[in-house]
């Protein structure tokens, strides 16, 4: 099924009409649908999910090559646990304040959060510290409103009392697994039936884990000062066994199309986004890793040339294509659009090909084969 469109949020708004349609109209279970793209960033993730949710039809992702470290869930935890422990001396920016206020208060947009932290986050000495909701003037507490101002403040008080013991009883990995399990997961907060959230507070509390198991301590710093200076020095976290075994949930899946078809798992209905991109023909330019000309089977007196590459290209292409139909149960939509995401002009060989059979489609109905 398919459905022409000339540009990219149309397209988008189609997908999540289809799939409200499916899940709320036809009693479709959420899990039995994909939504598969050459490539899932951060905007098209959004744009989805935000889309899907306000449809009332639940979503989760996956992509295993996005470091744990650029994850929100995991800046927002990292950030609230220096707060927590101010005897570290790591001071987050008020930028990183802002929008771990905002990931963790839920409903608390980006104009409100800047405010309250310009209002409550107050460094002294080096040391971060969150004052309290009730000091501020009434006309500043009607601008972020009580009902926000009410979740902050449990927030703030959970780190309060948790800072003259924490410090020294628990370790890091532990004071996030109480921060997620007594606030950020219950109602009227950020975490709170986030499937994404939970999985990456599972991953992080992981990492911090092994990495407390096998640091040495240097210079007396605890393992979880050491642990947030590594992150903030751009250090990439490993990836994870269990972000693979993804359990049938009662979301709709999105993840890029190579990663679906890695996981090897059935669906009844599939979303190809932007069938009219060069990403769902072109591999990633990685020269120092490529992957015919340094395997055992490639002469090493042969040259790779252009037409090397585009046999390669459509060979993948028809590989990809054929593995995802096969794992399609039920029905495909094809998401059609003639601008792309950058605004420009759609002509990837996957749609060309689409449009071959659609093409022949009036013959062979007319032949009765």
């Amino acid at each position: 099924l398919y459905e022409y469109h000339r540009y990219y949020p149309e397209m988008l708004d189609w997908v999540a009409d289809e799939i409200q349609g499916l899940v709320h109209d036809q009693g479709v279970a959420p899990e039995e649908i994909v939504v598969l793209a050459p490539f899932l960033p951060d905007a098209l993730r959004f744009s989805l999910t935000n889309r899907l949710e306000t449809r009332g039809v639940p979503t989760r992702s996956h992509r295993p090559s996005r470091a744990l470290r650029d994850e929100p869930a995991t800046r927002c935890l990292l950030t609230l646990a220096a707060i927590a422990h101010p005897e570290w001396g790591i001071c987050p920016s008020p930028f990183d304040v802002t929008y771990a206020l905002m990931q963790a208060v839920d409903g608390l947009d980006l104009v409100r959060a800047q405010l309250l932290t310009q209002i409550v986050y107050r460094p002294v000495e080096g040391r971060p510290a969150l004052a309290s909701f009730d000091q501020i003037v009434p006309a500043m507490k009607e601008r972020i409103t009580y009902v926000l101002g009410e979740r902050y403040e449990r927030l703030r008080l959970w780190i309060e009392e948790y800072v003259p013991v924490g410090p020294s009883t628990l370790p890091l990995d532990h004071f996030l697994s109480s921060l997620f399990g007594e606030i950020l997961s219950q109602v009227g907060f950020g975490f709170h039936r986030n499937y994404d959230a939970g999985r990456v507070t599972a991953n992080l509390i992981e990492s911090v884990l092994k990495f407390r198991w096998v640091m040495q301590r240097q210079d007396g710093k605890p393992p979880g000062q050491e642990y947030i200076e590594m992150v903030q020095d751009g250090v990439i976290a490993a990836q994870y066994v269990t972000t693979w075994q993804l359990q049938p949930q009662d979301a709709v899946l999105l993840a890029p199309a190579y990663t679906f078809l890695m996981r090897n798992q059935p669906v009844d209905y599939q979303f190809w986004l932007d069938v009219g991109s060069r990403g769902w023909w072109e591999r990633l330019y990685q020269p120092l890793t490529q992957p015919y000309v340094l395997s055992r089977s490639w002469s090493r007196d042969a040259l790779w040339t252009d037409a090397d590459e585009f046999e390669a290209r459509q060979e993948t292409l028809r590989r990809l294509t054929q593995g995802l139909i096969l794992r399609c149960r039920r029905k495909v939509y094809l998401g059609l659009s003639e601008l792309g995401e950058h605004g420009r002009e759609q002509k990837g060989q996957l749609l060309q090909a689409i449009q071959r059979v659609l093409r022949r489609l009036p013959e062979v109905e007319a032949s009765g084969v």
